[in-house]
């Protein structure tokens, strides 16, 4: 469990840092990234909760 939640910190701070690139290059090609990465961590973030969610209905 502590594995998953700090992979879900690691992107989370990766997408920070794409969008900190996009305003300092005004490189739309960081947002698109950044977005991406926040998009597939909220994802994983989700299924992470929905799975402990389960485990403590079982």
């Amino acid at each position: 469990m502590a594995i998953f939640r700090i992979v879900i910190f690691l992107l989370l701070a990766a997408a920070g840092v794409s969008f900190a690139l996009f305003a300092l290059t005004s490189n739309p090609r960081y947002k698109r990234a950044g977005l991406r990465i926040l998009a597939g961590t909220l994802i994983a973030a989700f299924i992470f909760f929905a799975i402990l969610i389960a485990d403590q209905l079982a």
